[in-house]
């Protein structure tokens, strides 16, 4: 394919690139096929109107990266991990959200594209800890943190607003010296 996108970071199935404007009636025609996979975890946006102001605070916004996950063999958007509330400075964290496409879904690939976005915030964004806030009921999303090394580190009650009501967390995270530790 002649107009395959430029990836940030790649492995073997998928590679990771920014969010574009452009990409909005793919990104909302997944988001609309995958409803019954994403509620009551997350609500991305599913209209073009709704997903402009939102690929533009990750585009623009300096406390926040957004990267399409995409299939490689075919550029198709197979999913999105973002990285929200970065603080600079001593801190150097981010929080994620993500969300895989039903298409995606239970093929591995999303644990391929948590990697590569480990490493890239690690080395490329030089953060140095990522968090996952995550609802206990959610099990494939505690699978795919703790698969890839996030550790456990607490309990939030009623921590984020989510599908009309308070939803309690756990929090997981990952830090630098974790991926570096033989």
């Amino acid at each position: 394919m002649a107009d395959l996108p430029l990836y940030l970071t790649t492995g073997p199935r998928v590679g990771l690139r920014p969010f574009r404007l452009e990409d909005g009636p793919e990104f909302t025609a997944r988001v609309r096929e995958s409803r019954e996979l994403h509620r009551p975890w997350l609500s991305p946006p599913d209209t073009e109107a709704e997903y402009e102001p939102y690929a533009r605070r990750l585009i623009e916004e300096e406390a926040r990266a957004g990267f399409l996950v995409c299939e490689r063999a075919s550029g198709g958007i197979a999913g999105f991990i973002n990285i929200n509330n970065i603080v600079w400075g001593a801190f150097r964290c981010g929080a994620l959200g993500y969300g895989a496409f039903a298409q995606a879904a239970g093929r591995g690939l999303f644990a391929e594209a948590l990697g590569l976005l480990v490493g890239y915030a690690f080395e490329e964004l030089d953060l140095h800890r990522l968090e996952a806030n995550i609802q206990p009921a959610n099990t494939a999303s505690i699978a795919l943190v703790r698969g890839r090394g996030f550790r456990l580190e607490g309990f939030s009650p009623d921590f984020l607003f989510i599908d009309g009501a308070w939803r309690d967390h756990e929090r997981w995270a990952i830090t630098r010296e974790m991926v570096a530790a033989p």
